[in-house]
């Protein structure tokens, strides 16, 4: 019952936003009793806790499961930005702006957590351009790994709208990867831009 509340809380959140969706909500949705729910869970911000977790669990297997399929470096940071796209698109408030906004305690150390993990998904991801001879030989690889994150995570931090903070995130992948691309890399990042755009 633990996971299932779990299941449909992170949905709700990510549709409706954290403010928003209350206990009775979840449980009007579960069909169960309040009580239920607070047998597992004292407070809202326990759940809200779990439910971040899960998403991020879950993004994580979808990333390994993306670096796995052995697309060329470009190819694979498309693919990981349709996943968020598809994965976020429920709804119209950004998730990560109401986490920061009303709930900062969580939203740190959601952000901690995932500072720490997309660092090593970023620079491997340089490392293999590099290999592929789509990044440049000479980028400086720990330096390109902080301006990425900073940017997507002011992004997210920022923005209220998810369309709105998609686009800028596209955008500020499009910047992180002509900073690095030799000639054969802007080749497949326009042919990347255009498959995505259509």
């Amino acid at each position: 019952m633990k996971d299932k509340i779990i299941a449909k809380a992170t949905d709700l959140f990510l549709k409706l936003g954290f403010k928003s969706v209350t206990m009775d909500d979840i449980a009007g949705e579960m069909c169960i009793s309040k009580k239920t729910i607070y047998k597992y869970f004292c407070n809202k911000e326990l759940l809200i806790e779990e439910s971040t977790e899960m998403v991020h669990k879950e993004v994580h297997q979808i990333i390994d499961g993306i670096v796995a399929k052995n697309h060329n470096a470009i190819e694979e940071n498309f693919e990981i930005r349709k996943m968020f796209k598809e994965m976020f698109k429920v709804g119209e408030a950004s998730p990560i702006f109401q986490l920061k906004k009303h709930y900062p305690e969580i939203y740190e150390n959601v952000m901690s957590r995932e500072i720490n993990e997309c660092n090593v998904v970023f620079k491997q991801n340089i490392e293999k351009g590099i290999q592929e001879g789509l990044y440049r030989k000479e980028s400086p690889i720990d330096t390109y790994v902080g301006f990425y994150y900073t940017l997507i995570f002011s992004i997210n931090g920022k923005i209220s709208s998810e369309k709105e903070a998609n686009e800028l995130e596209m955008q500020a992948l499009e910047y992180h990867t002509r900073a690095m691309a030799t000639t054969e890399g802007i080749i497949e990042l326009e042919k990347q831009l255009h498959n995505y755009h259509q």
